[in-house]
């Protein structure tokens, strides 16, 4: 569909950005939201890590995020926002950790997926700000971005609204973990803390280690900004910083990064990133006439919004779908696409 009018609901990064290509493409768009940049990405710590996010059964997301991750570069250098680059860091804490590592090294390999494993001395080097940890291994390619930077970037580049237009042609469906009926059941909120720092000794590119079996990453921002994360539960309530959550991350945090004792604490923040059933995010035609889905990123949708822009805008010009995205795979199910 050439020059079509569209609605996107939900300005987080994955439809500001969604909102963004098709305005490029030449189509009418507007974005509908009345808290903009306000969910899920305002939390963020903005990784763009497909081989660090990826574990045994999750395969499909390393194909996705290596895509995604090769739009990166064009999509900052448009918005004029940083993108850091150096790689990823994986470190373990004891013995135990680093088998851990080691698991996630060896899964990699597999896939023909760069990884260079790195001893004590090796894990110095690259990072010299860490403690004594007992291995690790580099992801060289990866990268991170400010989700709060890109917001604001994208918000200057589409149009706001408060309330969907009349006479659409095509709807997208970005609001995160809250999908309108009856799309409702498809997401559920998976509740993640993050802390926000300021240091005088930061680390140089993004750390995810183990340490006593507690998941932690460290990703630098600039000028001395350190983000901390993140907790995943399941609930129900709305999302809060919770006394235990923090004290988990800054105990394993710590562990891998002494600095911590002399960081100063800026902000804790708690998000909802919005889960499916399978893991996968729900790229494309929801049932309905119109009517398309960009949601259920869960912790990719950093990472996955210039690919899930791509794939939107793909499907309303020539109704093309991803066959692993498409959120008809859920057909079934009790509140499902109907």
């Amino acid at each position: 569909m050439a020059g079509a009018r569209v609605d996107v609901l939900g300005a987080g990064i994955v439809g500001l950005t969604v909102a963004d290509e098709l305005a490029r493409r030449g189509h009418d768009v507007v974005v509908v939201d009345p808290q903009p940049a306000l969910g899920a990405s305002y939390a963020a710590a903005g990784m763009l890590s497909p081989a660090a996010e990826v574990w045994h059964g999750e395969e499909e997301i390393l194909r996705l995020g290596l895509a995604s991750l090769a739009l990166w570069p064009d999509l900052a250098g448009r918005l004029g926002t940083e993108l850091r680059r150096g790689g990823t860091l994986l470190v373990g804490y004891d013995a135990g950790d680093l088998q851990q590592v080691e698991r996630q090294a060896a899964l990699l390999h597999r896939h023909g997926h760069p990884v260079e494993l790195l001893g004590r001395a090796g894990v110095r080097s690259a990072e010299p700000s860490l403690g004594r940890v007992a291995g690790g291994a580099l992801l060289p390619a990866e990268a991170s971005v400010d989700p709060r930077a890109v917001c604001e970037a994208l918000l200057g580049r589409v149009v706001l609204r408060g309330a969907p237009r009349p006479g659409t042609d095509v709807t997208v469906v970005a609001t995160g973990a809250s999908l309108p009926q009856p799309w409702t059941g498809l997401v559920t909120g998976v509740r993640g803390e993050i802390l926000r720092l300021r240091s005088d000794d930061p680390p140089r590119r993004t750390v995810r280690g183990w340490a006593g079996g507690e998941p932690v990453y460290l990703v630098p921002r600039g000028d001395g900004r350190v983000v901390l994360g993140a907790t995943s539960e399941a609930h129900e309530a709305p999302p809060v910083v919770t006394a235990g959550g923090a004290l988990r991350l800054l105990a394993a945090a710590r562990a891998l990064w002494p600095a911590l004792d002399r960081a100063e604490l800026v902000e804790g923040t708690a998000r909802d990133r919005p889960a499916t059933a399978d893991g996968l995010p729900l790229v494309g035609p929801s049932g309905a006439d119109g009517v398309v889905l960009a949601a259920g990123h869960h912790r990719h949708g950093v990472l996955l919004a210039p690919l899930t822009a791509r794939l939107v805008a793909d499907h309303v010009e020539t109704g093309r779908v991803d066959p692993v995205l498409d959120p008809r795979r859920f057909a079934g199910t009790p509140e499902g696409v109907r």
